[in-house]
């Protein structure tokens, strides 16, 4: 079988997965270990993380489905599905399995039901404050990588002209707003944003389109995106801009009901420009390699899945020992345990599983 030439990192997109996790980690820092300010803004807004991380991967996987798509060897959507899963399954079921058979490991939080973890509908109507509850973002992916390539696929097996896409698209985000709107002026309860809202598939899509609409603006609208590309600076300070605007948004009202409707896409555009510079010619955020970033970005994943218990279990022994959760030690071995326990979960099981990967299903095209 005919195996894809290795792509070479992008620096740009390294930083922007490697800023994404930090801003996850601060965020639940605040949230679950020090309860406090401690970080300021950054630790408050630190949430956005995951939305960065929905941009990427929409503009990644569609990338990957739109390119397939369009080359001679065609797209193949059971390997497509089978990359997937070898990707994303073994870390998950292992970090799963610690929660569920190690009740230590989950600090007396409420454990769901194990069906909605493997079925990936954990997410929906999910109830703050349950163990590895943070697992929402990755149901929302799951759903994500199962609905789009099916999408695609029969977009292209009806030869509908591309209009179509967009139309999706600007459907998408249309719907997007709409349901947030019905919600926020339908339900009222105690933790309804985020049980109805910020949880919720349906809600929190944006960011995924937003990757999308990039992808397909790549592979069929090429001189466009050639002109787009060549000014990725501008992109940046655009994007900047974009996103200080929302930051400063959430920051101020955060369950509104102008900023749930329209924060969201805020988002989405601002982190569709940061990802635009970072596929531009010359721009500073591609060609500006930052110490770190790469590994960072490369067990992103795995410290995703395995920082916030991890905080959890090390806050009482480091206050027993001295070490407030606000103190620069404390801070300091917390962090680098989230860094090390994604590297260890990295190496003892995503390595070995992506190697199996590239054995058995290297690409996606349907033609060997």
């Amino acid at each position: 079988m005919k195996t894809a030439a290795p792509t070479p990192r992008n620096h740009g997109l390294d930083t922007l997965r490697a800023l994404a996790i930090v801003l996850v980690v601060l965020h639940h820092y605040v949230l679950f270990v020090s309860r406090a300010d401690t970080f300021g803004w950054v630790g408050r807004i630190g949430w956005v993380g995951v939305d960065l991380f929905f941009a990427l991967s929409g503009y990644l996987i569609g990338n990957q489905i739109f390119g397939a798509l369009r080359s001679e060897a065609g797209f193949s959507l059971p390997r497509f599905y089978a990359r997937r899963l070898l990707r994303t399954l073994p870390n998950f079921y292992v970090v799963l399995a610690l929660y569920y058979l190690w009740p230590w490991f989950r600090h007396g939080a409420p454990l769901l039901p194990v069906w909605k973890f493997l079925t990936f509908t954990q997410n929906i109507n999910l109830t703050p404050g349950t163990a590895f509850s943070h697992a929402w973002s990755l149901c929302i992916e799951e759903q994500f990588y199962m609905l789009l390539p099916a999408l695609a696929l029969l977009l292209a097996v009806l030869r509908l002209p591309l209009r179509w896409a967009w139309g999706v698209v600007a459907l998408a985000f249309a719907a997007g707003m709409a349901v947030r709107y019905q919600v926020w002026n339908t339900v009222y309860e105690q933790g309804w944003y985020y049980k109805y809202i910020y949880y919720s598939s349906l809600c929190r899509f944006d960011e995924l389109v937003a990757g999308v609409a990039l992808a397909v603006l790549k592979n069929y609208h090429v001189r466009a995106w050639r002109g787009l590309t060549a000014h990725g600076n501008l992109a940046l300070a655009a994007g900047s801009v974009v996103l200080g605007a929302a930051f400063w948004l959430f920051l101020r009202e955060r369950e509104a009901l102008p900023i749930t409707v329209l924060g969201f896409p805020l988002l989405a555009l601002g982190f569709a420009l940061l990802i635009l510079a970072a596929l531009g010619d010359k721009s500073i955020l591609r060609s500006v390699r930052i110490p770190g970033a790469a590994s960072l970005a490369l067990w992103s994943y795995a410290i995703y899945l395995t920082h916030k218990q991890l905080g959890i279990l090390a806050r009482d022994p480091l206050e027993q020992a001295g070490y407030g959760p606000e103190s620069l030690m404390a801070i300091g071995l917390v962090m680098a345990a989230s860094v090390l326990s994604g590297w260890l979960l990295y190496r003892v099981v995503e390595t070995p599983f992506m190697k199996l990967r590239e054995r058995w299903v290297p690409t996606n095209f349907s033609k060997a």
